[in-house]
Parts: C-alpha cells; sequence; structure tokens
C-alpha cells in the first residue's frame, strides 16, 4: 500500500502538466542592424499603436476543439514602441514628443496560426506594420509585410514559436528602419 501512493501522486502531478496550457507568450523582439541615415540631429516625434482587433498572437487550432487562444505577457505595442525609438536613435534622430516631424508605427496584424495534428504541427504567421510620417506640408504612407512558415513533428513548444514570431517581427522591423524612402521623407 505505501509503495501504491507515490506513484499515483506521481501519475496525478504527470497529468496534471500534461494538461497544462499556457495563455501567455513571453516574446522579445530585439532590434536588428540599423544604418546612420542622418547626421544633422533631425527631430522626430515617435509613436506606436497597436490597432489590431484580437490581442493574441497564437491560434492553435487542434481537430474539433475550440482554439487556443494565446496573448503576450508584455503588451506588444510597449516592445515595438521600444524597438523604433531605439531604432530612429541609432539611425541618427532625436526623438522628441515637440518635434515638427512625426512617424507612427501601427501594428495593423500579428498573428501566428498553428495547426496541431497527432504526429505533426504547421504554423503560419502574418506581420502587418502600416507606417504614417507627417512634416508640414506632406505625409507619407507605406504598410509593410511579412510571412513566416514553420513546421514540426509532434506538438509545437512555446520556445519555438517564440523565436519563430521574434525572428519575424524582427526581420521587418530591420527592413522599416533602414527604408531609404521613408528617411527621405523624414528629412525633408
Amino acid at each position: 500500500m505505501k509503495s501504491l501512493i507515490p506513484v499515483l501522486l506521481s501519475s496525478l502531478l504527470l497529468t496534471a502538466c500534461a494538461s497544462y496550457e499556457p495563455t501567455q507568450i513571453g516574446l522579445n523582439p530585439t532590434l536588428g542592424a540599423v544604418s546612420l541615415q542622418t547626421e544633422s540631429d533631425t527631430q522626430v516625434l515617435v509613436e506606436t499603436i497597436d490597432t489590431r482587433e484580437a490581442s493574441f498572437v497564437l491560434r492553435i487550432t487542434e481537430g474539433d476543439k475550440t482554439p487556443q487562444l494565446v496573448g503576450t505577457t508584455e503588451p506588444m505595442r510597449q516592445q515595438l514602441d521600444k524597438l523604433f525609438r531605439n531604432g530612429m536613435i541609432k539611425a541618427g534622430y532625436v526623438v522628441d514628443p515637440a518635434a515638427r516631424n512625426s512617424v507612427q508605427f501601427q501594428l495593423n496584424y500579428l498573428l501566428a496560426d498553428v495547426t496541431d495534428t497527432t504526429f505533426s504541427f504547421e504554423s503560419k504567421t502574418r506581420l502587418v506594420i502600416n507606417v504614417l510620417a507627417k512634416n508640414a506640408q506632406q505625409q507619407f504612407t507605406k504598410s509593410y509585410n511579412a510571412n513566416g512558415y514553420l513546421k514540426g513533428p509532434l506538438s509545437p513548444d512555446f520556445a519555438t514559436l517564440e523565436l519563430d514570431i521574434n525572428q519575424l517581427i524582427d526581420k521587418l522591423t530591420t527592413e522599416i528602419l533602414n527604408d531609404d524612402e521613408l528617411h527621405q521623407f523624414i528629412q525633408r
């Protein structure tokens, strides 16, 4: 009887761990290589907004079950705002809330759609960021898109999905921050 108790407790703990489904994912995008765009201390107001319809970034579908929706541990708007501010500073701008020229980064869409089957998973990620820049006379708008695809055996682990999403964000934000067309407009 005494040896049965540890076996029952162990199986109960394993069952509890196996049924745990996280509700948040810890994204941590990093700033890629940003080229110096200006040496004239051009002042710019930088703002980041989240215009997505839903705040989750991961939707896991497994057969007929209700999809599991997973948000982020830290709001995406805050993470991207920090990234874009640091990127604009690295590009040579002076970020100033009273600046005449402004750049607004709009997170329009971010979702990793994961299909989980018995023996494999497939993840399709889509990211859309719109940029709206204004100076005294004109405004500039441009939409930037990135898509990611990941396939693997068994069920996906959150670390793999986090890495895939972070890499996609890093790639697109680096592309935006190095866009010559955007910088030419800001410096007019």
